[in-house]
């Protein structure tokens, strides 16, 4: 839906108490899937900012570190119009705001369709014109389906040094960790369960080994078709952490059903 629940003062303190106390940090929230601030169609556009807005309000009032937005649909229009239109409605949906310590943080695509941000020359152009404070989240799913072969250890050497020399490394806050029903370059962005899709085991297990990723926050966007699915890919990421690196993996299902019996 459009419209928000506004927030309650006595929710937002007890939310906040619990973060402090469980050591929930960075906090990282997601924008509406609505919202899209590169549309010039005036009603999507003046909801979207609208929306935004409330998003950007209810971030600073619970205490988020990051709000992570996707740049949206330029149906239309260019390319260009899109990202003008983008930047535009960063700058009118946070006037007169203090964001605090919130950074947004602009999420790369599969670049299907008009959708913006399946490049990382498009994502360093909105942060270059933003007056705002734009950072990055990286998804997993997204870069393969948008054709960064990060499965591989040429591959993804390759990625993460075009993402330092586009983005900066520091500026990539956050990761979206999720297996890719759709192949290489295949614009699907159809997420799958860690070791279900396309990047495998061993390729999750050389993300989250690299030298450069080991310190960032990585968060799981998986499917839930199951009660339990959430906490089975947890435990497979983090068996991905601490096997060697010279352990073979046969197939997913053999991890399911190992995780299964150890329950």
């Amino acid at each position: 839906m459009w419209a928000a629940r506004p927030h309650e003062p006595e929710r937002v303190r007890v939310f906040r108490d619990a973060c402090e106390r469980l050591e929930l940090s960075p906090l990282a929230i997601h924008v509406n899937y609505l919202v899209n601030l590169a549309s010039r169609d005036p009603v999507i556009r003046a909801k979207s900012i609208a929306a935004f807005r409330a998003e950007l309000e209810r971030a600073t009032a619970i205490g988020a570190d990051y709000l992570v937005l996707h740049p949206g649909s330029y149906r239309g229009g260019t390319i260009e119009d899109g990202l003008a239109a983008l930047i535009d409605g960063l700058a009118s949906a946070a006037k007169g705001l203090r964001l605090g310590v919130v950074q947004i943080l602009v999420e790369n695509t599969v670049g299907a369709g008009c959708h913006l941000g399946s490049t990382f020359e498009e994502l360093r152009w909105i942060r270059q014109r933003s007056d705002l404070p734009v950072t990055y989240c990286l998804d997993t799913c997204h870069l393969l389906a948008a054709g960064f072969e990060i499965r591989t250890a040429k591959g993804l050497a390759s990625t993460l040094a075009a993402a330092e020399s586009d983005l900066g490394l520091d500026n990539i806050r956050l990761i979206h960790t999720n297996d890719s029903k759709g192949g290489l370059g295949s614009r699907l962005d159809r997420h799958a369960g860690i070791g279900e899709g396309q990047i495998g085991l061993a390729g999750f297990r050389r993300i989250l080994r690299h030298p450069l990723l080991r310190d960032k926050p990585f968060i799981l966007e998986t499917p839930v078709d199951q009660e339990g699915d959430d906490r089975r890919n947890l435990d497979t990421l983090k068996r991905l952490c601490q096997r060697p690196l010279g352990t073979s993996f046969t197939t997913s299902s053999k991890v399911s059903a190992r995780m299964k019996l150890s329950k």
